[in-house]
């Protein structure tokens, strides 16, 4: 069974989006983590950036809260601001530090021309559309992270020993990850059954396979700063 294959429309987004997720899943920057051959001065520029990347899908989620009906979607968008602002930037630090990246570095660092685009792209949806358009904007880099962890970590090819890039495979591979990637799928059906119908996959659809080609430039911005 194909990654969260038993849940209902991200399957259809995924399928939909064809070559754009495949591009994004398994782009030549994910290959190298695996394999350990990617740039160390990519991987640093990719960090740089994935910080300034979280504080507007932090952003993202006060959108939702703005955007819910319920107190019960007012309080889902709360939990994963809080995980991002809480939990998830304080790990991102920990993790960068590592890498010789300092807080105060990477909050003054320019945004790169990738993470202007994808970033806006979500808040534009959000503002322009309903909650499930702004969850299905987010869902590349949410649900996609969740997918390249567990695809890499039951790969039999993937370095183990020695490959410097094993902890973020394991991060984005771990139980705790994984929960957030599923929960999320679980939002978008939940959504999906209260918002739309049929009518609505093809613009969903389109939403999708352009922030997966926007996740993929992500991944290209990091490459080509190597």
């Amino acid at each position: 069974m194909a990654y969260l294959d038993d849940l209902d429309l991200f399957p259809r987004l995924r399928d939909a989006a064809g070559d754009a997720w495949t591009a994004y899943v398994a782009h030549p920057f994910v290959a190298g983590l695996a394999d350990g051959s990617l740039p160390e001065a990519a991987f640093r520029h990719y960090l740089g950036q994935d910080y300034l990347f979280l504080i507007h899908f932090a952003r993202a989620y006060a959108l939702a809260a703005y955007k819910a009906d319920t107190l019960a979607e007012i309080r889902d968008a709360s939990a994963g601001m809080s995980a991002i602002v809480d939990t998830e930037m304080a790990l991102h630090v920990e993790y960068c530090a590592a890498w010789g990246l300092d807080e105060a570095a990477m909050e003054a660092l320019p945004e790169a021309s990738a993470t202007m685009a994808y970033t806006r792209y979500v808040l534009e949806k959000g503002g322009q559309g309903d909650l499930l358009d702004l969850y299905v904007a987010l869902a590349p880099c949410v649900i996609g992270y969740g997918e390249i962890g567990a695809r890499l970590a039951a790969d039999p090819a993937t370095m183990r020993d020695g490959n410097p890039y094993a902890s973020w495979i394991a991060m984005y591979a771990g139980d705790e990850y994984q929960e957030v990637a599923r929960a999320h799928g679980v939002a978008l059906d939940r959504l999906w059954a209260s918002r739309a119908g049929g009518a609505r996959l093809e613009s969903l659809s389109r939403t999708f396979e352009q922030a997966s080609r926007l996740e993929a430039d992500f991944w290209q911005m990091g490459l080509d700063a190597a």
